[in-house]
């Protein structure tokens, strides 16, 4: 397995298909509509403009088996330091090790971007990735109930947190 800058020409199509399967067979994604081709370009280049990682891991045939990122956590100056990151993963590699192994180089190059905390909202009932965030040591910061409305039932969002050391000198914008 090796950790790779995520590319639209050679990874658009597997992120399209990853992001796609969550949205229409888990919680793992509040939405209900499938993203296109064009929607995943706009968004890579959108997260490269802010310069947001968009990482993933390639398996010893150069295929991606999931991919993380971050962007901000809320549109206000004051949340300079704070993201929120996401973590996917295929549905054929999970339970191989590629979802910590993403959120491990996640918080390094948020730590070397100098941001402060890492934000995860993560679905109530999806205990493998609340096991994978406390692992790593984010802790419980809030769940807001019946947030999310998806397969007939209410959804209950939950924050995990993990602060940071950087900045080392913080200033406002």
């Amino acid at each position: 397995m090796k950790i790779i800058d995520c590319q639209f020409p050679r990874h658009g199509k597997t992120i399209q298909q990853i992001f796609n399967d969550a949205i229409a067979n888990s919680t793992a994604l509040y939405d209900y509509q499938p993203r296109s081709l064009n929607t995943i370009q706009k968004w890579l280049e959108a997260k490269a403009e802010k310069s947001y990682p968009v990482i993933g891991i390639e398996d010893s045939h150069d295929s991606l088996m999931g991919f993380a990122t971050y962007n901000a956590f809320r549109a206000w100056d004051a949340y300079q330091y704070s993201v929120e990151h996401s973590v996917y993963v295929d549905s054929a590699h999970r339970g191989k090790g590629v979802g910590k192994k993403l959120l491990v180089e996640l918080i390094q190059i948020a730590h070397q971007q100098n941001y402060h905390t890492l934000i995860g909202g993560i679905d109530g009932q999806n205990s493998v990735s609340i096991r994978l965030h406390k692992s790593l040591g984010f802790v419980h910061c809030g769940t807001i109930q019946q947030v999310g409305f998806k397969f007939n039932r209410w959804l209950d969002l939950e924050f995990y947190q993990l602060i940071l050391s950087t900045p080392e000198q913080p200033t406002e914008k």
